[in-house]
């Protein structure tokens, strides 16, 4: 896949991830860069749990669970 791409998904995700968070974003800039870093976070997740999902479509997906993921996090150290 290329790094164009990679980046769109990436900047997808993160614009899914924080609709479904719904006010737990920590604003769209954040969240886009969180849409990226979450890609890995999903890839890296997805293949401990054995989860392997093909296509543009699974690729979203997966960028999206690790964006929901980082955002949970970051919505915790928020409160700390």
């Amino acid at each position: 896949m290329g790094l164009i791409v990679f980046l769109i998904i990436g900047l997808v995700a993160g614009w899914l991830a924080q609709l479904i968070m719904k006010g737990r974003g920590a604003g769209l800039i954040v969240n886009l860069v969180v849409g990226v870093v979450g890609a890995f976070v999903g890839g890296h997740l997805f293949g401990f749990l054995g989860i392997s999902l093909h296509g543009f479509i699974g690729s979203v997906i997966t960028a999206t669970v690790g964006a929901i993921v980082l955002l949970l996090i970051l919505g915790v150290l928020r409160k700390a």
